[in-house]
């Protein structure tokens, strides 16, 4: 890997109903302010059926289905995404100015139309987020379902939604495989993942801890655990760094690691590379220092969840390395960062983070897409979001976002970020330095690296 092309830059170098819905497994069915004619925008050209169009957009308003993890595991991130959904879409349906940065045809509503949100909980189980999604698919009509933080639930999602014609994009899928071998053509994934993640952090790693370092992994027994296991151990091999031959796999939702560390700290590793992400990573971290580990080797945290540096403590997180999507403190030089740092800010009195940037921006795109398009229609809509590179639009994170056509990966710019020391946290929100932005097309897998094979749209 070319460093300096990854590496980018550096700070040293430069949110249908207006009534609440409750049903099984539904949050809430969300109906969002704004002024809309009778008529909405007319549909330039006569389309064949096909999913829920025409029927889910006869009205003035057009449905979003959101499953999102409101309990389990990675009910952080589900609650985060929530708040950035409602963000992006109080935003598309007032009209707002900043909208049209990225979705330059975007007046009120899509298309004229409003957004209506619904919601269920997806409780980072593959069953119910596709239960979720069919109810929205079939009962709501939506034209569009969003979500995830597992990638087993977002691979499940992804199939749903390509039987039903429906567009889906996964929010948090840290799997690779999502848009490599399990790639659908009404899956668009703007998120890095585990081989963008590792072929960014690796080097990184090696310029800050030197080349002849012994690593162990800790695993989480699940498809995205797998899959950036693999990845970490090439990239960080490539960088000179023995893999000690015995990765610590455990359970998805594990409480106990104390099995897991012992071995971990018996192992004669010089780092401990954490590959949990939600709950268990706050878990995994807080008890592999109360064990005693970190006091003899370092850690890494390659793909960092947002909400692990307040709830493990400076104390802990004190030099981890590790990527994120998004982090705030870039709003200081990106206009569109600081649009949308301002707007959350203004409407939740708090910091944005990961989860909630990139539900924000994907609908954005969504949005976008779909203007381009001048239609519902799902397969033009596709074909809309496939033609992204000809239509790049500014990032959050410096340069510009598009979907690959040929798998649908975000081909967006992420943050390397290393925890702060204690003594130099100003506020609750100033947790780690950003070290570098790591580009977005450079650190794409090769076209067709995992067989991704999509059939046609319509």
């Amino acid at each position: 890997m070319d460093y300096k092309k990854a590496i980018i830059d550096t700070p040293a170098s430069s949110k249908r109903r207006s009534l609440l819905k409750t049903s099984a497994g539904v949050a809430g069915g969300l109906a969002l302010p704004g002024i809309y004619g009778s008529v909405a925008h007319a549909q330039q050209k006569d389309y064949p059926e096909l999913g829920n169009y025409p029927e889910g957009v006869a009205g003035d308003s057009v449905v979003a289905g959101l499953t999102l993890d409101l309990t389990g595991p990675y009910s952080a991130e589900g609650a985060g995404q929530k708040r950035g959904f409602e963000l992006a879409a109080e935003m598309i349906n007032k009209g707002d100015p900043r909208v049209r940065k990225i979705s330059p045809l975007t007046k009120e509503g899509i298309l004229g139309k409003k957004l209506v949100l619904v919601i269920g909980d997806a409780e980072t189980r593959p069953n119910s987020a596709v239960q979720a999604a069919t109810r929205f698919i079939r009962q709501d009509k939506a034209m569009m379902i969003a979500g995830s933080v597992s990638s087993s639930v977002a691979i499940a999602l992804q199939n749903t939604c390509e039987r039903a014609k429906t567009i889906y994009f996964p929010i948090i899928s840290g799997s690779s495989d999502t848009t490599g071998k399990d790639c659908r053509r009404y899956g668009f994934r703007l998120c890095h993942h585990a081989y963008t993640a590792s072929k960014a952090i690796a080097p990184v790693l090696a310029e800050a801890y030197g080349k002849n370092l012994k690593a162990i992994h800790l695993v989480p027994d699940y498809n995205y655990g797998h899959s950036i296991h693999d990845f970490m151990r090439k990239f960080t091999e490539e960088q000179g760094w023995t893999t000690i031959d015995t990765p610590q796999i455990h359970p998805l939702g594990a409480t106990d690691y104390s099995s897991y560390l012992l071995n971990i700290a018996n192992s004669g590793a010089d780092i401990l590379i954490n590959h949990d992400y939600g709950a268990d990573a706050v878990n995994s971290a807080k008890q592999a220092h109360q064990f005693g580990v970190l006091k003899n080797m370092k850690m890494c945290v390659p793909y960092m969840p947002a909400y692990m540096l307040e709830e493990v403590g400076p104390e802990i997180m004190e030099g981890v390395y590790g990527t994120m999507v998004f982090w705030h403190t870039y709003s200081e030089q990106n206009e569109i960062a600081r649009d949308f740092v301002e707007a959350y800010e203004a409407k939740y009195g708090a910091k944005p983070r990961d989860p909630e940037h990139n539900a924000y921006m994907t609908m954005l795109l969504w949005a976008d897409g779909i203007e381009r398009a001048g239609t519902f229609y799902p397969a033009a809509v596709v074909e809309a979001l496939e033609d992204g590179i000809n239509h790049k639009r500014p990032h959050t994170m410096g340069g510009e976002v598009y979907f690959r056509a040929e798998d649908h990966d975000g081909a967006a710019n992420f943050t390397i970020v290393r925890g702060k020391k204690p003594s130099e946290i100003q506020n609750k929100d100033d947790l780690v330095d950003i070290v570098a932005i790591a580009n977005g097309v450079d650190t794409l897998p090769p076209v067709g690296y995992a067989g991704c094979k999509m059939a046609p749209a319509a």
